[in-house]
């Protein structure tokens, strides 16, 4: 995690510096535009604008569901399987708090440096194109093809996840949002065709915006290294996580107690082809896909996690029905919206026309963790008692081991 959040930031940093002259990216973000002078938000706003997009700091989004949304990426946090289990790799207790405290600091720094990331990366970029503002001439085939400044294009073009199209033959390449009333007039003024920027997938920002800014070959090749770790580290914790969550616990330890240990090893197996076959080919680009494992994490493991710590009221029955219930709703509400097991064309919604109102896909989460924890306190209820030595484990937990009781003074 250390290697990717500094991969992440350095960049950041060099870039808050390009354009506001403040090294740190959080503080950079609500500067000054170095340029200019302008602030750097009501800079972005007004490009922008004047290129027929919604204003960037504006609010888009519907309230309730950014809520939503909100919280299923906090407590699905705390649910990620991978995370809980790197609480087993040290000897100590305390070293696991420590280790938490750490890890919380370096997320804090994370989180604080995606905005500015983002913000400067969408002036970057739509300063790149319209290199004469936003009235002046925009950038020409000529100039992407041989100024070194526009290197990272033809990098990515041969991805396949950019491209640009001179439409009307000009040898300009405009980038603007042609389905504005006011720009669509502007463009038949002019002798536009539309939008020339064809496509730009947004899984390429992270890695792209080093070389968008033009910064040194060896901050690329950090930003790329880091990625390339990251992924790897965490795809080989979510991999095991996965395998042995399917073979151990859910095959031997609730379906077929008696299987072979050869038998266990093949379900695992399977269990990492399933896993690879959907990181293949995941339902959405980067961030919808994470929004998703976040929700389903949410749903399914968080509420059974705080109900084992605070509550000795849930026994075994009621944590099982309550994460089958969360789990299993969440995942329909997703196939509902994405396709069933992500096979394209099988949704019956979209999360531009959701089921429930305005709660798309990727903010069910919360709401599934909420019919957890109401359908395992209901089934707890229904069930035998939580048995004496559950309830004393569970208020040991929360009791440093040989800590005496609590004095009246």
């Amino acid at each position: 995690m250390v290697v990717l959040i500094m991969a992440y930031t350095i960049p950041a940093i060099f870039i808050s510096l390009q354009l506001t002259g403040n090294p740190i990216p959080a503080l950079g973000l609500f500067g000054d535009h170095a340029a200019s002078g302008e602030p750097l938000l009501a800079k972005l706003d007004q490009i922008v604008r004047e290129l027929g997009f919604n204003e960037y700091t504006a609010h888009h989004a519907d309230t309730f569901n950014m809520v939503l949304f909100t919280l299923s990426l906090m407590i699905g946090t705390a649910g990620l399987p991978h995370v809980i289990m790197r609480f087993f790799t040290v000897p100590k207790v305390s070293d696991a708090r420590w280790s938490a405290g750490w890890a919380l600091v370096f997320i804090a720094l994370l989180y604080l440096t995606a905005p500015a990331v983002g913000a400067m990366a969408r002036l970057n970029i739509t300063e790149q194109f319209w290199p004469n503002g936003t009235n002046g001439e925009a950038v020409s085939v000529e100039q992407i093809e041989t100024d070194s400044a526009y290197d990272w294009m033809a990098t990515w073009k041969k991805t396949g996840l950019l491209d640009w199209e001179d439409k009307n033959g000009d040898g300009k390449i405009r980038y603007y949002n042609d389905a504005n009333a006011e720009m669509q007039a502007k463009a038949a003024e002019k002798g536009w065709t539309g939008n020339e920027l064809t496509k730009f997938n947004r899984d390429i920002l992270v890695l792209a915006n080093p070389e968008i800014a033009n910064l040194p070959s060896w901050v690329i090749g950090l930003v790329a290294a880091g990625g390339l770790a990251a992924a790897l580290s965490t795809a080989a914790g979510l991999l095991l996580a996965i395998s042995s969550a399917v073979s151990h616990d859910l095959i031997k330890g609730a379906i077929n107690p008696k299987i072979s240990e050869k038998g266990e090893l093949m379900s695992a197996r399977v269990a990492m082809a399933v896993a690879t076959y959907l990181g293949l080919n995941p339902p959405g680009f980067a961030a919808q896909t994470v929004a998703l494992a976040f929700g389903l994490a949410a749903a399914s493991i968080f509420p059974a996690l705080m109900m084992g710590i605070f509550s000795t009221k849930i026994n075994n029955v009621g944590a099982v029905a309550g994460m089958i219930a969360g789990l299993s709703v969440t995942l329909i509400y997703i196939f509902l919206h994405k396709g069933w097991f992500f096979i394209p064309d099988t949704n019956s919604f979209s999360d531009a026309d959701p089921l429930l109102g305005t709660v798309k896909s990727t903010s069910f989460g919360a709401i599934g963790a909420a019919i957890n924890f109401a359908v395992a306190y209901l089934v707890a209820g229904m069930t035998k008692e939580t048995p004496q030595h559950i309830k004393e484990l569970v208020e040991s937990v929360r009791v440093p081991r040989g800590a005496a009781a609590a004095q009246d003074h």
